[in-house]
């Protein structure tokens, strides 16, 4: 690998960005020691990535959890706020929400700096429409159309699916109390299991999370498209070297498709390209 394309991620404002971002949205670190979760008023107020409402740090609630907590809700149009506050992210930023705020995107990215053979992901592209069911059918549909009559619904991703719940949540808790560590079940196996496989996936393979599962990156890729934030290749600079092409751990061309789907706007690109000619705009 091209030592540039290499280094460049720790040398990058990107990941203090990151780390800043995850700090700011967890500030409350001594409930670790306790074993509590924050319930104040923060608690309402979604924050932009996948961050777990369990998490004893926690400011702020998932968009993702909040969704599906009140979408089959008689008080349903309590939803529309959720929804809006992901689609005002969504239409400002599109998916930079996933490279640069969300706190389990740099787990992963931390993950993945582990020295071993990097496996391409590009033979797997047709999984990476799995998110896009994930998000329509789990964490949309069950919970419509499996509530019962009272409005009570299951946050079926957040309970059987989600690796941050359990990464952040579950098991910081089932250490520091005692009361919940006797109470674990087959469950916590279940989520600990696919937290697993995805910690040995991302030592191989750039954030396959994201790529393949992570519902909220299926709905801010949507928003790529339409988003204010962009990015563009000037053509009379360009000399079609391919060292973005190379340097994306998304597989994206940019060269090709500047507002992709898949494109997470982690600036790596920009940073390898030796014409400067891929820039960022927002309008």
């Amino acid at each position: 690998m091209d030592k540039k394309i290499k280094d460049y991620y720790f040398k990058s404002r990107r990941f203090f960005i990151q780390v800043f971002a995850t700090l700011a949205t967890n500030l409350k670190v001594q409930n670790f020691f306790k074993g509590t979760i924050y319930s104040g008023k923060l608690k309402g107020v979604c924050v932009p990535g996948l961050n777990c409402y369990s998490c004893p740090a926690a400011l702020g609630a998932c968009p993702i959890g909040s969704f599906q907590a009140v979408v089959g809700s008689i008080k349903y149009n309590f939803s529309y706020y959720v929804a809006g506050i992901m689609m005002l992210f969504g239409t400002l930023f599109g998916r930079l929400i996933c490279g640069f705020l969300c706190p389990f995107g740099l787990f992963q990215d931390i993950v993945y700096r582990i020295k071993s053979k990097k496996l391409s992901t590009e033979k797997f592209k047709y999984l990476k429409y799995l998110k896009y069911l994930i998000l329509v059918i789990v964490v949309w549909m069950m919970p419509v159309f499996l509530g019962d009559e009272f409005g009570a619904t299951i946050p079926y991703f957040c309970k059987y699916i989600c690796p941050q719940g359990i990464l952040e949540g579950g098991i910081p808790l089932s250490i520091a109390n005692p009361a919940i560590r006797s109470s674990l079940g087959n469950l916590f196996l279940l989520k600990s299991a696919i937290l697993i496989l995805l910690i040995v996936g991302s030592v191989f393979m750039y954030r396959p999370f994201c790529k393949f599962l992570c519902p909220l990156g299926a709905f801010y890729a949507v928003f790529n498209k339409v988003s204010f934030f962009k990015y563009e290749v000037k053509e009379d600079k360009c000399i079609k070297c391919g060292k973005c092409k190379k340097a994306c751990d998304m597989d994206v061309d940019m060269r090709i498709s500047q507002d992709n789907l898949e494109c997470i706007r982690c600036d790596k690109c920009r940073g390898v390209c030796p014409t400067d000619a891929i820039c960022r705009k927002f309008k």
